[in-house]
């Protein structure tokens, strides 16, 4: 005879037995099909599928070996840390085990003169120390972390640093930031079809050595090749050209291989300077710039754009040293702001902009668009709220900054000085005359879907030239305050939107939201919250073990 206990004893068993191999048949459904949940708001545990299909294509093992390690690090470097731990171990799991990363303490080195080896190497690869400064227990303490990693994929390295711009308060951006350049690291290790880009030269565009840090990254991602358009009869095989500052005027059969190549579906970054306006004459007081004569005008107009024949001044500006007093040994000198030198910090909300620090342009004139159908226009730098433009002839005179500026009198808003342009462009040459001396076979009147670039400042892509030892220094580095701005971040986001038919910039758009506490609320209900906290759980765990003594008491009484 079967009791109610034995039977209760049997239905448990039989519901353990159950419970296992349902279990052990989701693990081994879960074996072959593999899925993993983000339950964030704003998905910041989320990998791009750019990027799994990046992971996804590596042959061979890769190693990471991250340098911002310690016991000693601050808890916003801790949050950098834990986000990049937290990354490289999705890198893993979408790589199938082929991504490997260490965490490494630069210095921890066994004495002072290894530690210095060890860091000057690092540095020399390309992963710079930071210095940070914190007070603890009310004493200034100064140290060094190394937000960066060394990634080496078949016998190839390269160095990539996770902290974003010249200050350890941007972690959050850097932590936006982390799965793009991470995976744009391995994409430059692993990619074997290069992009080949083209310089184009000929125009009085810059010279080698005031384009010489522009030109070294391009060529640790690119094939990099200088274009002399009077010597081809077309322009084929580049992926992408860059006009750089030219000063002398462009012939129609230049502008018309240009145009068909751009119809060919090429690319453009125009890096052009609507004014002749120099620093090394701004002391001569009857100095004027004047409009360059490029002859681009209308080209770039057919596709959407115009650049003014105008100077922005911007109170938003950087600094230019004058001398203000002393004599001729001992003059004195300040740094004045000077509001030809627009300092942007207005972007446009696009992958190519995101997180970046400030950039400095010089001599920058203003943008319009005109209607060109099939070709979306999006803004991509803006001047601040407080400018004027001053149209030309312009005069250019370091004087003028001893003299006090009216704010009232820099009401112009906030100006485009930098376009984006997108999709399927007219060619100049529709409905005209081919110039003399062009082939025509293959004349298209219409592009394929392509990119245009326009940033109306030359000079965002010249970096300054050491005058002891004629080195050049890095894009955006501000001499007299040994500030980096992001003018080199900026066209090289440029240059791989443009170029990055894969979506591989889009990891660029994630976003992580800072929720912080509000503190008049935390000051306000303290009280309660904490009762809630201490309280509430008591008085559920005493209600559930009433319920169910209540329930067993009913249930049971029956027999």
């Amino acid at each position: 005879m079967v009791t109610w206990k034995n039977s209760k004893r049997i239905g448990d068993l039989l519901l353990l037995t159950n419970t296992l191999v349902w279990v052990l048949l989701l693990n081994v459904l879960a074996s072959f099909y593999f899925f993993r949940l983000d339950l964030t708001d704003e998905k910041r545990y989320t990998i791009q599928p750019q990027t799994k299909a990046l992971l996804q294509s590596l042959e061979d093992d890769l190693f990471v070996e991250v340098f911002l390690e310690g016991n000693d690090l601050n808890p916003e470097f801790k949050r950098l840390q834990k986000t990049i731990r937290e990354t490289l171990d999705e890198f893993r799991v979408y790589s199938d085990n082929k991504v490997k990363f260490t965490f490494t303490d630069p210095l921890q080195a066994n004495n002072e003169r290894a530690r210095n080896e060890f860091i000057a190497d690092l540095n020399a690869r390309g992963v710079s120390p930071r210095n940070v400064i914190e007070t603890r227990n009310g004493e200034r303490v100064e140290k060094f972390v190394f937000p960066g990693a060394l990634v080496s994929y078949q016998g190839l390295e390269t160095g990539v640093m996770l902290l974003r711009g010249n200050r350890a308060q941007s972690i959050n951006q850097s932590i936006e930031e982390i799965e793009f350049e991470l995976a744009n690291a391995i994409h430059k290790l692993s990619n074997t079809n290069r992009k080949r880009v083209g310089l184009l030269r000929g125009h009085g565009e810059l010279d080698s050595l005031e384009f010489a840090s522009f030109n070294n990254a391009l060529i640790e991602q690119y094939d990099v090749f200088q274009v002399y358009l009077n010597r081809k009869a077309a322009v084929t095989g580049y992926d992408l050209l860059v006009v750089a500052k030219p000063t002398q005027p462009f012939s129609e059969q230049d502008k018309y291989k240009l145009d068909q190549y751009i119809m060919q579906g090429g690319n453009v970054l125009f890096l052009l300077d609507r004014l002749d306006a120099d620093m090394n004459r701004t002391s001569e007081e009857d100095y004027f710039a004047f409009p360059y004569d490029l002859n681009l005008d209308d080209q770039l107009f057919k596709y959407g754009v115009r650049i003014n024949p105008d100077l922005i001044q911007d109170r938003v500006s950087g600094r230019y040293p004058i001398v203000v007093g002393g004599d001729r040994n001992q003059p004195q000198i300040m740094q004045l702001e000077w509001p030809f030198f627009p300092l942007v910090n207005q972007y446009a909300q696009h992958p190519v902009t995101r997180n970046l620090d400030a950039t400095l342009l010089r001599f920058v004139s203003s943008i319009d668009t005109v209607k060109a159908v099939g070709v979306v226009k999006t803004p991509l730098i803006y001047s601040s709220a407080y400018t004027r433009k001053i149209t030309a002839p312009v005069k250019v005179s370091v004087n003028d900054l001893r003299r006090q500026m009216r704010d009232e009198a820099f009401a112009g808003g906030s100006i485009p000085m930098g376009y984006l342009l997108e999709g399927k462009f007219t060619s100049l040459y529709k409905n005209r005359f081919a110039p003399e001396g062009v082939g025509t076979e293959n004349f298209r009147e219409e592009s394929v879907t392509t990119k245009v670039a326009v940033i109306a400042d030359g000079d965002i892509a010249r970096n300054d030239v050491n005058p002891r030892d004629n080195s050049p220094q890095p894009l955006g580095l501000d001499p007299f305050t040994q500030y980096t701005f992001s003018n080199q971040d900026l066209l090289m986001n440029t240059v791989a939107y443009m170029l990055d038919e894969n979506g591989l910039i889009k990891a660029r758009n994630k976003e992580v939201k800072v929720r912080p506490l509000d503190k008049m609320k935390v000051k306000n209900d303290r009280t309660f919250w904490q009762s809630i906290n201490l309280v509430l759980p008591i008085v559920l765990l005493i209600g559930f073990g009433i319920v169910k003594s209540y329930w067993r008491k009913v249930k049971y009484s029956r027999f």
